[in-house]
């Protein structure tokens, strides 16, 4: 089984210099949810046609981590679905009598894998399958066209339809699975005789019925699954249908949503038992919560696992990170990529951490800068500390023992270490290393000048 996807279209009701299929839903391009779809069905090949934005699609995707096994086809002009297909008909194994060709299009974006292969199971090398859709709201579609004895006979487009068809209320997805023996055939003789003056896809149902081709289909009733995005009103009502989806199917796991209408899954969402998750919750890429997780309103959490018994307060933003069991983040953290905190850590207000290890039990509560930093257990780092990490050129590490104490509005310029159990006195900036048991003061003396005056405005 071979997949053909129609991309090509410049989409030009949504005003905008990025191609259609590459604007996201969910936090991922409409295309690149099609093409994940099509491997996850079984697809040996996934061929794709494109025209407007060529470059910047390819690119998209050769940025991908892994990459993808696609094969680029180019539709300098865009002369109709059919015109479409037979750019990648030279590419497609026409010999092998049991390879099917699975028509799909880059801009339907929720088309299940579990519809695709229940439309599969229904096609051989003597028929052709179609998906389609019973809906009142039929503008737009295509119209299929049924006998006296209720079998396809073709598929006629809104604008070529008569006024008896157009109250047909069972319409065409362009989804379909076609015999790869005969796709070429009926490629050549679409013509382009029709109101929009295009090469039609949908025009081979009617040659397959001719060469006595039978036409199965496999009706949906889910608007949402085969609607196309033509603009953003469209984007906005699907992007909304997928967030409750993907929340309903929380819930039915035992998540607890403050409200449901306002935590948005962006990526890939993995739960323990007994999570709560509150109001304006935005989670991106591939992020894991444990068991009994508390997640605060207003919290944005990025390709990171939570631990067990953790809790994330209000206004966080975690990045690329491993926070360990029964930790507290926030409220107003910021967690960026690298940083690693052990069981039992306490990141408070304010306090942003990059690239830092932190073993268990230590806590930075206030206003801190942790950066390139590894920092052992009960550790206590003062407000107002910065870990001075980059000369201008170059990042250094700091690496802090067990038991250390960083007095408040300290400085620890990198590269430096700190042993167990010693200690740094508040208001201290630190450039050597400092031995167990040992403090450290690193301040200026203090002058008192008499008879000075404050500055006055001129």
């Amino acid at each position: 089984m071979e997949v053909v996807i129609l991309a090509a279209g410049k989409g030009t009701r949504m005003f905008s210099a990025c191609p259609k299929v590459l604007h996201t839903i969910g936090g991922k391009p409409m295309l690149q949810r099609v093409v994940d779809t099509a491997f996850s069905i079984g697809a040996s090949q996934v061929h794709v046609v494109i025209g407007f934005g060529a470059d910047q699609i390819k690119d998209y995707f050769d940025d991908l981590q892994g990459g993808q096994n696609i094969n680029w086809l180019l539709q300098e002009e865009q002369l109709g679905t059919g015109h479409a297909v037979q750019q990648a008909i030279s590419s497609i194994d026409k010999e092998d009598p049991d390879n099917t060709v699975l028509v799909l299009c880059g801009d339907v974006p929720l088309i299940r894998a579990s519809t695709l292969t229940q439309l599969l199971e229904n096609s051989d090398q003597s028929s052709v399958s179609l998906l389609t859709l019973t809906t009142e709201h039929n503008h737009g579609f295509g119209r299929i066209v049924r006998d006296g004895e209720n079998q396809v006979i073709a598929i006629i487009e809104e604008k070529d339809a008569s006024a008896e068809q157009k109250e047909i209320t069972e319409v065409n997805s362009g989804i379909m699975a076609i015999p790869g023996t005969r796709l070429a055939g009926w490629l050549e003789r679409l013509d382009n005789s029709n109101e929009q003056a295009e090469y039609y896809l949908t025009d081979i149902v009617a040659l397959a019925v001719q060469d006595g081709c039978k036409i199965n289909t496999l009706t949906i009733s889910d608007e949402n699954e085969a609607q196309g995005i033509n603009d953003k009103t469209q984007l906005a009502q699907l992007e909304t249908h997928l967030q409750m989806t993907n929340n309903s199917e929380l819930m039915e796991k035992g998540v607890t949503l403050r409200d449901p209408a306002r935590v948005d899954i962006r990526g890939e969402l993995d739960c323990g038992q007994d999570v709560e998750i509150d109001v304006n919750v935005l989670f991106e890429g591939k992020v894991t919560l444990g068991n009994n997780v508390l997640i605060g309103a207003n919290v944005i959490i990025k390709d990171s696992t939570i631990g067990d018994g953790s809790e994330i307060l209000p206004n966080s933003n975690i990045d690329g990170a491993k926070i360990g069991e029964k930790s507290v983040i926030g409220p107003s953290a910021r967690i960026r990529p690298g940083t690693i905190l052990r069981s039992r850590v306490k990141i408070g207000n304010f306090v942003e951490t990059k690239n830092a290890v932190i073993g268990a039990g230590s806590k930075a509560n206030h206003l801190a800068y942790i950066g390139d930093a590894e920092i052992g257990e009960n550790c206590n780092i003062g407000a107002g500390t910065i870990f001075c990490n980059y000369d201008g050129a170059n990042k250094h590490k700091s690496i802090l023992g067990d038991n250390v104490f960083i007095g408040s509005n300290s400085v620890l310029v990198a590269p430096l270490s700190l042993d167990d159990n010693s200690f740094v006195a508040a208001g201290s900036t630190i450039n050597s290393d400092v031995p167990a048991n040992n403090l450290a003061v690193g301040r200026g003396k203090q002058r008192n000048i008499k008879g000075w005056k404050r500055p006055t405005k001129k």
